[in-house]
């Protein structure tokens, strides 16, 4: 009941200064913020670092963390790209440009599967601390990536591949339609299966999980190997809206990603975290971003306000939950 509370408030909370964000913004920046062309580089920005935050967030549920989402990401891209320019296997131009972007993709999501798969196997039997295993991971994947492409960038895709990453339906961006797609996906696995309740329950108590029957370690692999793959959705999305792709892509969604997490009410200890708050903190994110774009800040000084930013919600939410746990005096 008291989680239930807590919940609803860090939602409500967050509702509430999504809200502020975007008028604040409307009031001071009327002519650039609130324009069609201004809406429609949000919501195309949104489902990148978006599928990554939920990378992430599978990670952190369990009481861990995934710092490879970003490496995998661009391991799976080149994969891709290598198939898509016919580096990798020429042969299969002959084969129409339809075949050869399904199998670019399921090869892209097959390496991010397999860089899971990694991080699971890691973290689940040898007993690496999340934090180490993926970092690095991170490194492994990143390096790999930079030794195939020599640091190059690879560019030149078929015309019908960049439609997922710039392509409209009904004026709503294809990536827009892809990120909710997954994300109504991950709420239904997280609230109605077994696995999600697996899941929440390994991360709040990971020895009750075990006493109750649950397979931990198969829980790991398949949420790591879970957060791969939204990883290597991302990758596709990337890639297609540059028309290119080049080891450090993304980079700067890491910490993003991260903030949202934290941000959407996400506990990094484990047990507790919803799609809909990690939603709202995407929202809030692309908003100030938004702002941050129209006046000019510098990447420096935005990473500066997202790190402050992260430890802020941190410490907001340490003290909360202290709060609520404290007992309340009885009346006499």
């Amino acid at each position: 009941m008291l989680g239930k509370q807590l919940k609803q408030t860090r939602t409500t909370t967050l509702f509430i200064l999504m809200i502020c964000a975007f008028v604040v913004m409307s009031i001071f920046l009327p002519d650039k913020f609130l324009t069609l062309s201004n809406f429609q580089s949000m919501s195309s920005q949104i489902p990148e670092f978006g599928l990554l935050a939920i990378a992430i967030m599978l990670a952190m549920l369990t009481g861990g963390i995934d710092l490879s989402v970003v490496s995998t990401a661009n391991l799976a891209g080149v994969g891709a790209a290598l198939i898509l320019t016919g580096s990798l296997l020429p042969q299969l131009g002959g084969y129409g440009e339809g075949l050869v972007i399904i199998l670019a993709i399921l090869f892209a999501l097959a390496i991010s599967l397999l860089c899971g798969l990694a991080n699971g196997f890691l973290i689940a039997y040898i007993g690496a601390p999340a934090i180490l295993a993926t970092l690095g991971t991170m490194s492994i994947f990143s390096g790999i990536a930079i030794v195939i492409t020599k640091g190059y960038g690879i560019a030149g895709f078929p015309e019908s591949f960049l439609f997922i990453g710039n392509g409209t339906v009904f004026s709503i961006p294809m990536p827009l339609i892809i990120f909710i797609l997954c994300a109504l996906l991950m709420a239904l696995v997280l609230n109605r299966t077994s696995f999600g309740f697996s899941l929440y329950m390994l991360g709040s108590n990971p020895v009750a999980a075990r006493f109750s029957g649950i397979n931990n370690r198969g829980i790991l692999i398949r949420t790591y190997m879970l957060s791969g793959l939204y990883s290597g959705l991302a990758s596709i999305i990337m890639i297609s809206r540059a028309n290119s792709i080049r080891p450090g892509y993304g980079s700067a969604y890491l910490l993003q990603a991260i903030l949202v997490c934290v941000l959407g009410g996400v506990d990094p200890s484990g047990g507790y975290g919803s799609i809909s708050g990690l939603v709202l903190g995407i929202i809030m994110l692309q908003v100030l971003q938004s702002g941050f774009n129209i006046l000019a800040f510098s990447p420096f000084s935005k990473n500066v306000i997202w790190g402050l930013m992260l430890i802020l919600v941190m410490v907001l939410n340490f003290y909360s939950s202290s709060s609520s746990k404290r007992p309340k005096k009885l009346k006499t």
